[in-house]
């Protein structure tokens, strides 16, 4: 089934951000390289208006990809949903990956003031993608609120750490099937996004493990490549694993020999 959010349809199953990049033009590059469809913008960085920010904003019209607005940095419901509200001028588009931040270490969404947030967007047209944790009753109430995308963390921003709570994301998986779920942030491999499309996620959304890379174009390519062969792995069928070992020759027919005296 291709990938679906709102009513559109996208091949590429790897979101990607457009911060930290050592230039512009790798940007531009890496984003190219990880056939992306969807990037994730900040408003905070266009807000800024001026040179710069046409610039900025110019790079990515070339790129012919879809944007999806951002509230990050944001740390109240009326914050997010006033940023929200700018966005959708900004960028002409309904659609906006919300975030109500609750602690500065940990960057972990503060999930009460997230559901009021998008409860307030959606009701106002928004279409809205929720930056959450695995919780599953959290992950309820943005279905109930209207959200048809839920997107829970596998560890926090920028970690790298890869899915550290895997049986979350699998029961979320399993009790929301009809719901597209995206694993957002703390991923640092492409192994690491490989195994959440294993475990039936629609999408991966990252930044930091491609911007932060050495050479930013050839990890969004190896990402690229995970997101696809995780998903290809989900789709064929992936064998349940055993506590026992399991031959893979049969014993059946196998020859005998011993010695005549």
């Amino acid at each position: 089934m291709p990938l679906t959010f709102y009513g559109k349809t996208f091949a590429s199953r790897l979101l990607i951000g457009t911060a930290l990049y050592p230039s512009p033009t790798i940007m531009q590059s890496a984003i190219r390289a990880s056939a992306a469809e969807i990037v994730t913008v900040s408003l905070r960085r266009e807000a800024a208006g001026g040179k710069t920010g046409d610039a900025f904003w110019n790079l990515i019209r070339e790129l012919d990809v879809t944007v999806l607005p951002n509230t990050a940095g944001c740390r109240s419901v009326r914050e997010a949903v006033t940023t929200a509200k700018l966005a959708r001028e900004l960028f002409g588009t309904s659609w906006i990956k919300l975030e109500v931040i609750a602690d500065n270490d940990t960057l972990q969404p503060d999930v009460v003031g997230l559901v009021e947030a998008a409860s307030i967007l959606i009701k106002d047209g928004f279409e809205v993608f929720p930056y959450c944790t695995e919780d599953l009753s959290v992950a309820m109430r943005l279905v109930d609120a209207g959200c048809k995308v839920v997107m829970p963390w596998a560890a926090p921003i920028g970690s790298a750490r890869g899915i550290i709570n895997p049986d979350a994301l699998k029961l979320l998986r399993d009790r929301l099937p009809d719901v597209s779920l995206v694993v957002d942030a703390g991923l640092g491999a492409p192994s690491h996004a490989a195994r959440a499309l294993e475990l039936g996620y629609d999408a991966v959304l990252l930044n930091t493990a491609i911007a932060r890379a050495a050479d930013p174009v050839a990890m969004a390519k190896a990402f690229r490549a995970g997101v696809e062969a995780g998903r290809t792995a989900f789709e064929a069928g992936l064998m349940e694993a055993r506590d026992f070992a399991s031959p893979s020759t049969p014993v059946v027919g196998t020859p005998f020999w011993h010695a005549v005296s």
